[in-house]
């Protein structure tokens, strides 16, 4: 239209992110199957308790719009702003954590002290610990790389930091969170560059205080003792073990059908939060296991590979938390299908997306908020390198058109 010839390069405003497809289709694979499997699981609980059909999934879906809202927040935040505000935010954890000891404040269900008490709802504050340590522990990892990776006493603080955590979440009491959160720590440090040996020499004192922990109280040793032999007890400590069991195993290859559990009819305890695992079992069979399973895989295994590009680009911030995402995810959801199965003991952990929950959901669904925006600005980081080895090419082949004297015209 102005006279340029078409191959003349041209300018783009700067470099482009873009969330990574994959993993957004994981993560809603995920969440459309929680909506499916808590309609079906919770609609027997609910009748129980006179409360309506359907109304544990109206509020499961209040929940996920509350999440999907705070998702859309997180992917619309720039990283280096929580980057910037890792210690206010770690203070914060704490504060959450001290809160629930705090009388009328804190709650106490089951024995237990884990929530807070907001007048409308109740909220657990592990759920957004999590996702703060996640953040800490990241940003520690890009302010000390060089003593993480060659001194042992680069461990100490995040190590230490985790530690109090944990001790916190054993007062509640929280066993699970409290494995997760060490095992996400060790792990999130190991990929930070730590030394193996090091990880092993500060991880030895901790052995006695998850020994003591696991051990310590009369129920906690009932679940340690009852998972290996479920059957010795089936109607008392082994009960929601066997009822799990059974699900699972009567949906062989592909299901009873949709609607169509038994157990989930008042055997099955938590069918809809702690079990929902062996309700998909029974009524999808091995089938919509290998699903659920293949798209966690998916998004846990893309969240990896980004970090590890992000890593390698410079982005390690947000290579580090795609790691401790992608991390806390996978753990807590191979802990959940662990203790379904009878491979590991009871943990009161839900399914990641899936299981009906209030503030786990919000808070699950802001972390994968968090993951996918790490993922965008990779790829921004990646779109500019391509763009600064296009350039000059480009650029080169502009100023050889300029240059090049123009063809006399040959007669006819």
């Amino acid at each position: 239209m102005f006279g340029f010839d078409t191959t003349q390069a041209k300018r783009r405003q700067g470099p482009r992110g873009s969330f990574d497809l994959w993993l957004l289709v994981a993560l809603v694979g995920l969440a459309s199957i929680g909506v499916v499997m808590v309609t079906s699981s919770s609609i027997a609980v609910a009748d129980s308790q006179h409360l309506g059909a359907f109304y544990f999934l109206k509020k499961h879906l209040l929940f996920l719009g509350l999440g999907m809202f705070a998702a859309g927040m997180a992917m619309r935040t720039e990283l280096k702003l929580l980057e910037k505000y890792a210690f206010p935010l770690l203070a914060l954890a704490f504060v959450l954590l001290l809160a629930v000891f705090v009388p009328h404040l804190g709650m106490r269900i089951n024995g237990a002290r884990r929530w807070l008490n907001l007048l409308v709802t109740s909220f657990q504050p592990v759920e957004a610990v999590k996702l703060i340590l996640v953040v800490y522990i990241a940003s520690y990892l890009v302010r000390h790389r060089e003593n993480v990776e060659t001194r042992f006493l680069g461990l100490i603080k995040p190590i230490a930091v985790a530690g109090v955590v944990v001790l916190l979440l054993l007062a509640q009491p929280d066993f699970g969170s409290a494995t997760l959160v060490i095992a996400v720590t060790i792990a999130m440090v190991w990929l930070g560059g730590a030394r193996p040996i090091f990880l092993f020499i500060m991880g030895l004192p901790l052995m006695p205080l998850l020994y003591i922990a696991a051990t310590g109280e009369s129920y906690r040793m009932k679940r340690l003792t009852s998972f290996m032999d479920p059957w010795k007890d089936p109607f008392n400590d082994g009960f929601q073990l066997t009822q799990s069991l059974m699900a699972i195993g009567r949906g062989e290859w592909d299901g009873v059908g949709l609607g169509s559990s038994v157990l989930k009819l008042s055997y099955l305890p938590e069918a809809h939060t702690d079990f929902i695992f062996a309700v998909i079992g029974e009524e999808l069979g091995l089938a919509g296991v290998l699903l659920v399973m293949g798209l966690f895989a998916l998004a846990v295994g893309r969240g990896l590979y980004l970090g590890l590009k992000g890593v390698e680009i410079g982005q390690r911030f947000a290579g580090y938390v795609a790691f401790g995402t992608s991390l806390m995810l996978a753990m807590q959801a191979i802990v959940s299908v662990g203790v379904n199965l009878g491979a590991l003991p009871t943990k009161g952990l839900t399914l990641p997306l899936i299981s009906y929950g209030g503030s786990s959901m919000v808070l699950t669904c802001a972390m994968a908020g968090v993951l996918l925006r790490a993922t965008f600005e990779v790829n921004r980081a990646l779109d500019a390198r391509q763009m600064t080895t296009r350039m000059p090419a480009a650029v080169a082949a502009v100023d050889a058109n300029v240059a090049a004297p123009p063809r006399e015209a040959v007669p006819a």
